[in-house]
């Protein structure tokens, strides 16, 4: 469901259709809508602000044009100008984790996160934490926990990123970018407190989730008494495309998500859209020059709503067919979208980067389906991941447009985080958060 800017040519060729075609495409799809008999009041902004954007493939953190790693055993190398984990080749399992920092000693900090750098290196390489899991003192901890033995890396990638609260802290106010605003509040937000903010976060993705959760168990125990995990998030079923000739995935109401997302061998869009660049910063936030911005949104689907729903309605409210994926009057997934042949509150008409000034996000978000509400209803949903090279010019203004979405019937934003996401760690000298600690980010 995610359309970048047509090229200049397709725009051209879009607009010689007379308003006759958009009407028999508004006649094609009509249908009795059933939305003002269910009622459901205060449904959360559209799934996916931004099916504007979408992640795909790259091997290499630092080498947006290296092909894909081979196989779901394979190892994604660490080190790189950007964190992997972004452009990277989406895996097909999350474990997300945001973490409440509990020292109020800098020295302290720091030394965790180059702890967290070691132990990740050593992670996404397929090795155990420090000594291992068995073999060291008997008398005391082992290093790992021990439930990844035997398993290749499966393409884990770790990916961390700083709260707006984590400048609250060290000295560090002054620090942070302009561009990491606070998220406003958007119309039928529903944002449950224990499930948003949190002064770190980091994405750990993989083919095998138990590769995942090792991950990030790991990392709470060495942050044991400097951090706490203030809310997690498992996910499977990764709803964005990876290249541009794989086939799409569906999200859980059953239609294509991702569609002609940016791709990871995309460097122009990349930089344009993506990484920010130095000329984004200032002496004081030249740290964040490499990195990007993530928007993280848990995205609360009704789902027994929308299978009662009839398969027209479905398809007006996304603005494309459900088997093919086709936009409306089209005849293939991929054909460009005659945005005036859709209803005027179709998601994929509001979402699309002409409707917003050509905003366009790299998305990577997944499924999740986290038992029952206790009254017999799944709480399944959309777990939204979308980087950006600027929060204000990407997710606000594309969200702010889906105030209108159809879909927001159906869906609820029930939980909402922000996070700046520094530069890759260049090599094994590097840390994260190197260059926001050192007095002069330039000379990190």
């Amino acid at each position: 469901m995610t359309d970048t800017p047509p090229e200049a040519e397709a725009r051209a060729e879009a607009e010689t259709e007379t308003e006759a075609e958009a009407e028999a495409g508004r006649a094609a799809s009509a249908a009795p809508s059933r939305r003002a008999l269910i009622g459901w009041g205060g449904a959360g902004l559209a799934l996916g602000a931004a099916v504007a954007g979408g992640a795909v493939a790259v091997a290499r953190a630092g080498d947006d044009a290296e092909p894909a790693a081979a196989g779901a055993g394979g190892e994604v190398p660490f080190h790189g100008s950007h964190q992997a984990g972004i452009a990277t080749p989406v895996q097909d399992r999350l474990h997300f984790a945001a973490f409440d920092v509990k020292t109020d000693d800098r020295a302290a900090f720091v030394q965790l996160l180059k702890d967290w750098t070691e132990a990740a290196r050593r992670m996404t390489a397929g090795r155990a934490v420090g000594e291992g899991a068995y073999g060291g003192l008997a008398e005391a901890p082992p290093d790992d926990t021990g439930e990844a033995l035997g398993l290749t890396p499966s393409r884990l990638t770790l990916t961390l990123g700083f709260g707006p609260s984590l400048f609250e802290r060290f000295d560090l106010a002054g620090r942070r970018p302009e561009a990491l605003v606070d998220l406003p509040k958007f119309a039928g937000d529903n944002l449950d407190r224990t499930r948003s903010g949190g002064d770190l976060c980091v994405q750990a993705c993989a083919d095998d989730p138990q590769i995942a959760v090792h991950a990030i168990r790991n990392l709470a125990r060495i942050g044991f008494g400097k951090v706490v995990i203030r809310w997690s998030q498992l996910g499977f079923g990764k709803t964005s495309s990876t290249t541009p000739d794989a086939q799409t995935p569906r999200n859980l109401m059953g239609f294509k998500d991702g569609t002609r997302n940016i791709a990871g061998t995309e460097t122009d869009r990349l930089k344009k859209f993506v990484w920010v660049e130095e000329k984004d910063t200032d002496a004081d936030s030249a740290w964040m020059a490499g990195g990007s911005y993530l928007v993280a949104r848990r995205i609360r689907m009704n789902i027994e709503t929308w299978d009662r729903t009839s398969l027209q309605e479905q398809e007006d409210i996304f603005g494309r067919d459900k088997g093919e994926g086709a936009p409306v009057g089209r005849a293939k997934e991929r054909d460009e979208p005659f945005l005036k042949a859709m209803l005027p509150d179709a998601h994929v008409r509001l979402a699309h980067p002409d409707t917003n000034a050509g905003a366009t996000l790299l998305r990577r978000g997944y499924s999740f389906t986290d038992g029952t509400d206790g009254l017999g209803r799944l709480d399944a949903g959309l777990f939204f991941l979308a980087y950006q090279r600027d929060v204000r010019k990407g997710f606000i203004p594309v969200q702010r447009s889906l105030a209108a979405d159809a879909l927001n019937e159906y869906i609820q934003h029930v939980g909402s985080a922000v996070f700046a996401i520094p530069p890759g760690v260049r090599d094994k000298d590097d840390w994260w958060g190197r260059a926001l600690f050192s007095k002069n980010p330039k000379e990190a």
